[in-house]
């Protein structure tokens, strides 16, 4: 059987994420932003191979709409 740890932690990262985005206050802003980045890299490092691959895919394309006004100006 499949193990949905990975999944579990992509979670918690995505969830971190939503709250790094809400917050103001110093210390749940940066525990938010440690606890997504760990939970990303460990996530990432259990998940299987084509789950990796979809999100190397998906990071890589991002930058694509993250930078699409910068690319428009010159």
């Amino acid at each position: 059987m499949l193990s949905l740890s990975y999944l579990i932690l992509l979670g918690i990262s995505f969830g971190a994420i939503y709250i790094y985005s809400r917050t103001s206050d110093d210390l749940f802003f940066t525990l938010a932003a440690l606890t997504a980045v760990v939970c990303f890299f460990w996530g990432f490092a259990l998940a299987p191979w084509i789950v990796q691959l979809l999100i190397v895919a998906f990071l890589l394309h991002l930058d694509k709409f993250y930078f699409a006004n910068e690319r428009r100006l010159g």
